[in-house]
């Protein structure tokens, strides 16, 4: 893996240093050759805490695309077995137009948002 990143299983994981949007988020990880992080089982989800990458909420590349319909940037569904990451009540659209997925660090759990919030962002890419 480049500096700076994180190995772990087949991909390299990478925490951002700056905070802004889901979409600038996931510009920045295809202009380093990733994407937003998909995680694919709890191994991967483990990972992200265990190994400190995550010491504050971060977006991941998950989104609704139509409602209560959430996908990962890999165009694949999110999975039954995957739900049970979601914080209690989650997602819940509070405030309306809550389209994207934070990791909330606190609890360790994930949590729906607007996709124009600032928060750090986690990559993944495969290794060089």
């Amino acid at each position: 893996c480049p500096a700076g990143w994180r190995m772990f299983s087949c991909s390299c994981y990478l925490l951002s240093t700056t905070t802004g949007s889901w979409d600038n988020a996931r510009a920045d990880c295809r202009s380093r050759g990733g994407d937003l992080v998909v995680i694919n089982d709890g191994v991967e989800q483990d990972f992200i805490f265990v190994r400190a990458l995550i010491k504050t909420s971060a977006w991941i590349g998950l989104t609704e695309e139509t409602e209560g319909s959430w996908k990962w940037v890999d165009g694949t569904p999110l999975s039954s077995e995957l739900k049970k990451y979601w914080g209690q009540g989650q997602p819940d659209n509070a405030f309306g137009g809550e389209a994207c997925a934070q990791i909330w660090e606190n609890y360790k759990t994930w949590n729906d948002n607007k996709c124009d919030d600032s928060f750090l962002w986690i990559c993944e890419k495969a290794p060089e």
